[in-house]
């Protein structure tokens, strides 16, 4: 039987560890290649080795264009085509409201999470529209419902959602489907960095296990699974969609 991602060649920001790190395996798992992007280029490297297949690693910082536009000519080198983006690298910190959030700190959580987004449609959409091919973002349940004390973090999520939608509805006459996946907790480095930074770390780490109600809180081969079906043919009539994977999580931040 042919797996659902055969053949194509996916774009991954962030693939170095945490959510990425699983999204690159699990697509490698469903045969695609892999273009894993990274600003830690050792990591990139140990997942692109773990994934296999036709899995390369490039280092490259997504909040500076002219590093995103190398990275994106070498996969066409290389490969020849572009089927799939997925914008998956982000930031977390600073853990603040607003008026504590520095602006040097609001300045890199905007390029980093949001503006790069910009960058990596500038630079593969030709590729997409002449392969039909589909741009994913990983989001955020914050972005949807809010979040104490992560004002910027909150903003750059709440802006990808609404640019999903803009996105796929200038795409969809070019056939291209732009979706986003919305995770809540998810086990990574990001958020146990996101941990250490609250006054009561073990407190918060019960907290992400119990509005989970699914669970506790996942790790990241849960968002994999969704974002491999978003790519995929399956999910070949779905633009616009943000998708909570987050086991109920938007209802247990209400018990």
């Amino acid at each position: 039987m042919k797996a659902d991602l055969s053949g194509k060649v996916v774009v991954l920001t962030g693939g170095g560890d945490g959510i990425g790190r699983e999204c690159a395996l699990a697509y490698a798992r469903e045969e695609a290649a892999v273009a894993i992007l990274d600003r830690d280029h050792d990591a990139a490297l140990r997942t692109a080795s773990k994934a296999g297949g036709n899995s390369i690693a490039l280092h490259a910082d997504v909040s500076d264009g002219e590093s995103l536009r190398v990275a994106v000519r070498t996969v066409l080198e290389r490969f020849g085509r572009i089927d799939a983006v997925h914008n998956n690298a982000g930031i977390a910190s600073p853990s603040k409201p607003l008026h504590e959030t520095t602006e040097a700190e609001w300045d890199e959580l905007l390029s980093i999470n949001l503006k790069s987004v910009y960058w990596t449609t500038r630079f593969a959409f030709d590729a997409l529209v002449e392969s039909k091919g589909a741009i994913l973002n990983t989001a955020s349940m914050v972005g949807l419902i809010g979040q104490q004390n992560h004002a910027a973090y909150v903003a750059t999520k709440g802006a990808m959602i609404s640019l999903t939608k803009a996105m796929a509805a200038d795409y969809a006459q070019y056939q291209v489907r732009v979706n986003a996946v919305c995770p809540a907790g998810v086990w990574t480095p990001m958020l146990e960095r996101w941990c250490a930074e609250q006054p009561d770390p073990d407190n918060i780490r019960k907290y992400l296990d119990d509005i989970h109600l699914l669970g506790p809180c996942p790790r990241g081969d849960v968002i994999a699974d969704a974002a491999v079906f978003l790519l995929s043919s399956k999910a070949r009539f779905i633009t616009g969609c943000i998708l909570p994977v987050s086991g109920g999580a938007e209802l247990g931040y209400r018990r």
